[in-house]
Parts: C-alpha cells; sequence; structure tokens
C-alpha cells in the first residue's frame, strides 16, 4: 500500500482529472459511496453529517444524498459560506436543495447552538469539514464546531483524514477531530504513521476510489506500508532439491560475559529463519556456554583468528552488535568487519553505540549495511534528541540513510526501514512485545533472509513482518510476548506466509 504526501495526492488527482479525462465530480462520488460502505446501516439511524466548503465536503455532501435515499434520518450542516463552495462541492450542495433537502451554514458563534442540538440526538456523526490540503491553525467557528464533535457521544467517522490534522506530519493544527474510524481514499497518508495519530483517526480503512494502478508508476510512489501479499511474494522459495549450502552461510558477531542471552537469540532466530549454516563468534570466555546452548549453529572465538577470518570471509551475510558492550574492543571488531568483509553487515545494539563519534567508519563499508537501531540508539549516534526524532522519524531515518548509504531500519510501533530513497513502514507488531531480547531476534531474522539471497532492503522488510506477525499471532493468546516464543513460533509462520 502507498504512502502519499499531500501535495502528491493533489498532483494525483490533477492527473486523472486533465490527462485521463475521469471526471472530478465521478471521483467524489466514488468516495462518497466507498464511505457509504463502511457504515452500518442498521446501527445508525440519525445521522449528522459536517460538511466544509472544499472538495471533502462534497464529498460528505454526496454521502448525505445517498443516506438520505435510503430513508435514513438526516441533518447536514455546512461551516462557511455558500459563495466559497468549490464546484464540485457546489454541484452536491445544489442536489440536496433539489431534492428539498435542508443544509443549515454555519458561519457565526449562534449557528452552533443548532449543531449542538443535532449532535445530541445523532447516533452517528460524520466529519467532511477539511481534507488533506489543511495546513493552517483551526479557529473560529470551525474550532468550536470540532470541540462540539469531541464532546458527542456519537460514533465518528472522519472522511480521508479527521479534520485538524496534518496530512503530512500528524500534528495536530490547534485541535482535531477524534474520530473512531477514518475512511481515507487510495494511498494511506504519511501524517497517520506520526505516534498518537491512531488517537485521532481510530481505525484507518483506505478505499478505492477509482484511481488507476498506472497513476502510481507514473508518479514513481516509492513510500509504503507493508501488506501480505507484498511479504509472501518475496519470501525465498525453498527448491526441491536445495541443499544447506544453498541457505546461506551467517555469521553472528555477539555476546559477552553477562549478555549471553543475546548472542543466543540472534543466533537461534537465523537458525530458525531458515539459514543454511549460522556461526556465533565470540568471547572465548562464553565460548563453551554457547556451544552447550546452541545445538544447530557452530561457535568460534576471537582467539581463534585464523578460523574466524575464514567464517567471516566465507560468510553471505554478518551481523554484529548484540550484547557486545559499548566499549573499545567492540569498536575495534565492527571496524575490523566493516573494512575487510565484502558481504552485507547488519548492526545492531552495541554495534550501534560504538558507532557514536565515529559515523565516517559506515563510508569504509564495501557492501550494504543495515543498522536497527531504537529510538535511544538512534538520538545517540545523531545527537537529535529522542523525543525529536520520534515526530520526525520517517525524515531523519531517510536523511541518515542518505548521507552514510545505509539501510536504517528504525524499530518501534510502525518500525521504519528506508534505504533514504524508498521507505518502507512495517504494519505488524504490537505493545505485547515490548521485552528483552525482542530487537537481538530481529537481527537473526534479517541476517538470516540476507544470507538467503534476499537484497538487505528487502530482507530487512521482509523480516520485520515476519517478527511482528509472530508477535501479533503469540500476543491473541498472551499478555505478553518473549522473543523465545517468537523464536520457536519462526518457521511455522514463515511456512503459512508462503502459501
Amino acid at each position: 500500500m502507498e504512502i502519499v504526501l499531500a501535495e502528491q495526492m493533489r498532483k494525483i488527482d490533477s492527473f486523472c482529472i486533465e490527462n485521463l479525462l475521469i471526471p472530478s465530480i465521478v471521483l467524489m462520488e466514488n468516495a462518497a459511496l466507498r464511505v457509504l460502505n463502511n457504515i452500518d446501516l442498521n446501527k445508525y439511524e440519525n445521522i449528522t453529517i459536517i460538511c466544509g466548503s472544499g472538495n471533502n465536503g462534497g464529498d460528505g455532501l454526496a454521502l448525505a444524498r445517498h443516506l438520505l435515499v435510503m430513508k435514513k434520518n438526516v441533518k447536514v450542516f455546512i461551516i462557511g459560506e455558500k459563495s466559497k463552495l468549490t464546484v464540485d462541492c457546489g454541484v452536491n450542495y445544489s442536489i440536496l436543495c433539489n431534492m428539498n433537502i435542508i443544509v443549515e451554514f454555519i458561519n457565526s458563534y449562534e449557528g452552533i447552538n443548532s449543531l449542538k442540538s443535532a449532535l445530541d440526538k445523532s447516533t452517528l456523526l460524520v466529519d467532511a469539514i477539511f481534507g488533506t490540503g489543511l495546513s493552517r491553525e483551526v479557529k473560529g467557528v470551525f474550532r468550536e464546531a470540532i470541540l462540539l464533535i469531541n464532546n458527542c457521544s456519537a460514533f465518528v467517522l472522519s472522511i480521508d483524514i479527521p479534520s485538524g490534522l496534518n496530512s503530512d506530519t500528524g500534528e495536530v493544527l490547534g485541535c482535531a477531530v477524534k474520530a473512531h474510524r477514518t475512511v481515507s481514499f487510495q494511498y494511506y497518508k504519511r501524517g497517520f504513521l506520526r505516534y498518537g495519530s491512531e488517537d485521532y483517526t481510530g481505525k484507518v480503512v483506505i478505499e478505492n476510489i477509482g484511481i488507476p494502478d498506472l497513476v502510481k508508476d507514473e508518479f514513481n510512489l516509492k513510500e509504503f506500508i507493508s501488506e501480505k501479499s507484498f511479504i509472501t511474494e518475496s519470501i525465498p522459495v525453498r527448491g526441491n532439491h536445495s541443499h544447506k549450502g544453498d541457505f546461506g552461510r551467517v555469521s553472528i558477531i555477539a555476546g559477552s560475559r553477562d549478555f549471553t542471552g543475546a548472542a543466543y537469540i540472534a543466533t537461534e532466530a537465523a537458525v530458525r529463519s531458515g539459514s543454511g549454516l549460522v556461526t556465533l563468534c565470540c568471547h572465548d570466555s562464553i565460548k563453551e556456554i554457547m556451544c552447550n546452548k546452541l545445538i544447530e549453529a557452530m561457535t568460534v572465538s576471537f582467539k581463534d583468528r585464523e578460523r574466524l577470518n575464514d567464517v567471516l570471509m566465507k560468510s553471505d551475510a554478518i551481523a554484529i552488535g548484540p550484547g557486545m558492550g559499548d566499549s573499545v574492543e567492540t569498536f575495534k571488531i565492527l571496524k575490523d568487519v566493516i573494512q575487510y568483509t565484502n558481504c552485507p553487515i547488519v548492526i545492531d545494539a552495541d554495534g550501534i553505540n560504538v558507532l557514536k563519534n565515529n559515523l565516517n567508519i559506515l563510508k569504509e563499508k564495501k557492501n550494504k549495511v543495515v543498522l536497527t537501531p531504537h529510538l535511544g540508539e538512534m538520538s545517540r549516534i545523531t545527537g537529535i534528541p529522542a523525543d525529536t526524532i520520534k515526530r520526525n522519524r520517517v525524515d531523519i531515518a531517510k536523511s541518515f540513510a542518505k548521507e552514510y548509504n545505509v539501510i536504517v531500519l528504525l524499530k518501534g510501533f510502525k518500525t521504519v526501514i528506508t534505504d533514504g530513497d524508498t521507505l518502507v513502514i512495517n504494519s505488524t507488531g504490537n505493545s505485547a512485545m515490548a521485552s528483552g531480547g525482542m530487537g537481538d531476534c530481529l537481527t537473526g531474522i534479517i541476517t538470516s533472509f540476507i544470507g538467503q539471497g534476499l537484497e538487505p532492503l528487502k530482507a530487512a522488510y521482509v523480516a520485520a513482518y515476519i517478527h511482528g506477525y509472530c508477535g501479533d499471532s503469540l500476543s491473541e493468546k498472551n499478555y505478553c510476548v518473549t522473543a523465545r516464543e517468537v523464536i520457536k513460533k519462526l518457521p511455522f509462520v514463515i511456512k503459512e506466509l508462503t502459501h
């Protein structure tokens, strides 16, 4: 599913109207019908629709006509002046007038009382005040109307975007409608990705309004929400005559005396994700412990330089960082791996921490690098406060990825995956997974899929989806989910997705 900015959506609409000759009133009618499909007609009889004077308001007026034809009790309001109605909004207003339907205009505080009276009797309220083009702070009678909406007891459905929410950033422009459901059109809006936006959008439903697929190729859209079919097509196919050598040699550089669990989780996740051969490279002090814990994976000590170098040089993918400690030694190992190995590298946890003030070594790489920071780690290496990153995750991740020519997987709710050009937002995972070891588990999965032949960006978003999908499945019955449970679930989920 593609993600768009408001200006992109405006250009797409214009292209459809001017180049494909799809009448704008047809797109408006399609939008109204799609919203109608999202209303439980058996549940709601008394409905209030609050419109603006733009095309979002026109969607609401067209919806009102369909509901009135179905004999629903509908009250229709337009906030603004009749003289300011857009052409298509004016057409739908005229149709209602020709049907002898009273449409009340609210352009002063006195008109708010009539709206309040209607809301008190409504079981469904439809918000069609502002669309995706809003960029100014909501004030005056518009603000009063939105505050009334947020204080009513009706189910609130917003058309395209909750009025008062910035479509690009998700920022609340003074005040915004708090909807229970938002029916948006054709593409996911970038603003829906902002942390906390779900408090305003409620459940987001994306509906097709008749814009053909050729349009996304015309505009070269490169931002996406991961979907099940998108992931299923990307998982490597295992041929009947394949052997372990066909599924990649993966090395995991991880662990220390106090953090053997991180090494175990990352290694076992790589094994259970389908890697042919997995080797844990670790400190000699924990090698014996890890040998006893890991049955299917091999181990090699940092002290065994000759064998260690041989393993790393033959690897199809290397992960480094989980549980290693933020130390000079960790940085030295990371630097050597970046400078002297030729395969893709996944850098996580302490591998990221030691990059603080040392980011230039990323420019010495010979192959793709995937960084998998959480907000704190991203803040540590960029110097940007975590709260600022949280508000601007997409732009900051894309900027960093482009500057250092790396792939960034910024972990969290709606994980961001980008190479600075293409962006994928992960759609799986939940707060039940908020426990130690989850990041180590994800690192192992990403590395495994790179080793199995996926291009690193694709491996990152496929792994993130599968990781979250496991968590979603487990959380249906579990209050909390552990990394060990996700690892156990991995091969079953991967099999499910490939079928």
